[in-house]
């Protein structure tokens, strides 16, 4: 209850509903600028395009500044804009976001309540929910929000809790595996060597060592048993990395054996100790659940934005900084991934980032920060850092920040160490910085305004942030993210998506009988399946005869600009047909699986007689090729309005991302061209409402004064004409004339400044016009760029038997282990 308390404190009164620009595509809506001389709310929204969080985001502010308000704002104005979210949560605040009723009923918000704020005020529980849900409502309503804007934002976006290590939410799997990143990454010697050196210190992080990277010789001999594993090709957990330490596949480690780098006895006592982590109770936590991928964390498998918090409140300290250094290491990994663009593509945000960039020392948190950093805005890629504490904090790779949100500070050695830190950012940027005036904005702030400080040379925004749509709880407890994520379950793993056509039940039945590897007459060729999962040496394997076809494919079809040549492998379980429907139950792949050079120790089960004879081969060959003509087929989608063909091999989803960001980058660009087509006459029409000004103003210095030597003419002549000595004289006279003169030249000037004013309200008129037929403008191409508007469209394109090479058609011999269940029975190999 206190964070709510944050937020109602200074609520205005409730103003007119805002303009519909707050609801525009391509702009964050963050609040109401507030008047710095007399600080009181104006009623102009403040409104940020969403392009400009790829130049990343700082926000400093102390305890009770309504900081977390902001962040949830911008995550909420970020998903209702169709950009994901991914979420880092060390105290539990940010899980809040979830917390949004659209029907904004005292029932939603009863769940959510403690019985000791109801029993602290005197009233009943339900009583407390009835008043919670007003205040929600009035303070959506002086934001110029409503429960409609909260169904927008639930339509436009999934919201999920994930818990690393903890199925209180949605599981990640942090080190279930281990594996080779995309070619992309693996032909990049830089790309890859970051990659090690983030998982490798996430791993000794999560034991307890301090490994730097290139000093640790613990650091290095895991990086260097690590690379030679990926180069292998075989798959990777944590387990297979645990067991190569002390007979890693390597002879040398740079120009030094072994040995002599790293005794075996030392290696033991390492692996021992890594060890340690996967025999302690609930390590299974550790590699259960969705697997550690920025795309299935930043989008559903359909396409649409997730918004993905994750909460590490729960985890020890070693743990919060293995698992923060892994993710952003993923994120890095993710980034490169991606091609290159202007416009936000997605945010990462983490919340009390002290501890994690410090200035002077080097946690394994900060390479993959301050890389993402330097490097994520060629990618669309928008980082926010937050913090209370502004003291322990790298300003000088926060550089790269371009905007700063800057909120109540607890003393003046924060708020000198933050002007330290802006005025460093600003000479780096070349930007433009004045110490002073910002030191008197940053005095006296109150709870909910942040001061809004560009680098690059803007003029400072002082504002007050909206009314979340998100109930602000405070921090979540365990229970209660489990009763979150109870009412949104997770989507089937991705991994058992993944996982091939399980052998017949038949395989099961004959699991203890078996015999010796059959000896076949020269011509059949034979090759064994390495197992999915990690099994020991000394296990007893069971292999199961299957047959595996391998083809090269063309997919054509010139109208829709498709073109594809693809490998295809199948794998089918053994039998005694030759047809076609010898391929019936076959399972199709985009790769070969990964294979062993020999068998391992164990028996192997009867092979059917027609598959020992070499010529079943080739009409196994040519039946595998009518089975491909007959069911293989290339299904793409494609967009037509945008003139957009999906990749091979990419899904409805994917393609709806990469389509979605291309209208971005449509619409962006399109933004940027009619503001630079109108720069050039707002510039003028500044100009010359400026110089307006300045007559105006000089026009009416010179007719007052004029004014003045009037009054004082006609005086002296009234005077002259009283009390002269002469009543009436060619003096008198004289003076009279000079004193209707004088009065005339002063109607003349009174007509100058009205004729000056009337052309600085037509100037100021002709911008006001300029200026709406420009927002116009934009309305309409933010209208038009809405993803959702984007039809798409399913072609298939089947194989021709003439575009089909068959490469050859061999014997698999499929393995089982002897722990439980044959792993063909559970899913087995892939």
């Amino acid at each position: 209850m206190a964070t709510e308390k944050k937020q109602s404190r200074s609520r205005s009164k409730p103003q007119d509903p805002l303009p519909a620009a707050i609801e525009g595509l391509g702009v964050f809506y963050l609040g109401q600028k507030i008047d710095a001389d007399r600080g009181t709310p104006t009623g102009e929204p403040v409104l940020v395009d969403a392009k400009r969080f790829t130049t990343h985001a700082v926000c400093v502010g102390m305890t009770g500044s309504g900081k977390t308000g902001l962040l949830i704002g911008l995550i909420e104005e970020a998903a209702i804009d169709g950009i994901p979210t991914l979420v880092i949560d060390p105290k539990g605040d940010l899980a809040n976001v979830l917390l949004s009723f659209p029907n904004l009923a005292p029932t939603d918000f009863l769940p959510w309540l403690e019985p000791e704020a109801a029993k602290r005020e005197g009233i009943s529980l339900e009583e407390l929910a009835d008043r919670t849900a007003k205040k929600w409502t009035d303070g959506l309503a002086a934001s110029g929000q409503s429960g409609e804007r909260i169904r927008r934002l639930h339509e436009a976006a999934e919201m999920a809790v994930y818990t690393p290590g903890s199925r209180t939410g949605r599981p990640l799997a942090m080190l279930g595996s281990l594996d080779a990143p995309p070619a992309a990454i693996l032909d990049d010697p830089e790309a890859r060597r970051e990659r090690i050196e983030s998982l490798v210190s996430a791993i000794l992080a999560l034991v307890g060592i301090d490994g730097e990277p290139g000093r640790s010789r613990e650091h290095v001999l895991l990086s260097t048993i690590l690379d030679a594993l990926w180069k292998s090709g075989q798959k990777v957990d944590f387990g297979t990395l645990v067991r190569a330490v002390p007979a890693p596949p390597i002879e040398r480690v740079g120009f030094l054996d072994l040995e002599n780098f790293f005794p075996a006895g030392d290696r033991f006592a390492l692996a021992s100790r890594l060890n340690t982590v996967a025999a302690a109770p609930g390590f299974d936590a550790w590699v259960d659940g969705e697997p550690l991928d920025l795309s299935r964390l930043l989008w559903t498998p359909e396409g649409k934005p997730r918004v993905a918090v994750v909460s590490i409140a729960h985890l020890a300290d070693a743990q919060r900084m293995a698992f923060v250094t892994l993710l952003a290491g993923a994120a890095v990994s993710w980034m490169r991934s991606q091609g290159g663009t202007s416009s936000l593509r997605a945010l990462f945000l983490m919340d009390e980032v002290f501890g994690y960039l410090p200035p002077t020392a080097n946690p394994p948190s900060k390479t993959p920060i301050l890389t993402l950093m330097k490097q994520a805005r060629a990618y669309g890629l928008g980082v926010v850092l937050a913090t209370q504490n502004p003291v322990d904090l790298d300003y000088k790779g926060l550089s790269n920040a371009g905007l700063w949100f800057l909120g109540r500070l607890q003393t003046a050695r924060d708020k000198a160490r933050v002007l330290d830190g802006l005025e460093g950012a600003a000479q780096a940027s070349g930007g433009s910085f004045d110490r002073g005036r910002l030191d008197r904005m940053l005095s006296g702030l109150e709870q909910r305004r942040f001061l809004m400080h560009s680098v690059h040379g803007d003029e400072e925004t002082l504002f007050q942030t909206r009314w979340t749509m998100a109930y602000l709880r405070g921090p979540l407890l365990r229970d209660e993210i489990k009763r979150l994520t109870a009412a949104s379950p997770a989507p089937a793993s991705n991994a058992a998506a993944a996982t091939p056509a399980t052998m017949p039940s038949s395989a099961a039945a004959s699991w203890h009988d078996g015999g010796p590897r059959p000896i076949l007459p020269p011509g059949i060729r034979e090759v064994f399946l390495a197992p999915k999962e990690a099994v020991p040496l000394e296990a007893s394997v069971r292999y199961e005869p299957a047959i595996i076809g391998r083809a090269r494919v063309r997919y054509a079809k010139p109208t829709a600009g498709i073109e594809v040549d693809r490998e295809v492998v199948c794998l089918a379980p053994a039998g005694d047909s030759l047809g076609e429907s010898a391929w019936e139950s076959a399972e199709q792949f985009a790769e070969s699986p990964p294979l062993e050079p020999a068998p391992r120790t164990g028996s192997f089960a009867t092979l059917p007689s027609s598959l020992t004879n070499p010529r079943s081969y080739a009409t196994l060959a040519t039946s595998f090729k009518g089975h491909l003509g007959r069911t293989s087929k290339l299904t793409c989608w494609s967009a037509p309005a945008i003139n957009a063909v999906s990749r091979p091999g990419e899904s409805e989803g994917d393609f709806r991302v990469r389509i979605a960001q291309r209208v971005k980058e449509w619409r962006d660009g399109q933004i940027d061209k009619i503001r630079d087509k109108h720069a050039t006459k707002l510039a003028t029409l500044a100009d010359r409402i400026d110089r307006a000004r300045q007559k105006v103003e000089k026009e009416k210095a010179e007719a007052q004064n004029q004014s003045m030597q009037t009054y004082v003419s006609i005086g002296t002549a009234v005077i002259g004409a009283l009390f002269g000595r002469k009543k009436i004289s060619a003096t008198t006279i004289g003076r009279a004339a000079t004193s209707m003169r004088s009065a005339s030249r002063a109607t003349r000037q009174q007509a100058d400044v009205a004729h000056a004013e009337e052309s600085l309200t037509t100037l100021e008129e002709r911008r006001q016009q300029l200026e709406e037929d420009v927002e116009l403008e934009l309305d309409r191409i933010r209208l038009e760029a809405s993803p959702d508007s984007v039809a798409l469209e399913e072609i298939d394109v089947p194989a021709r038997k003439t575009d089909i090479a068959v490469d050859e058609v061999v014997l698999a011999w499929v393995p089982a282990t002897s722990f439980g269940r044959p792993q063909a029975e559970r899913g087995a190999w892939g």
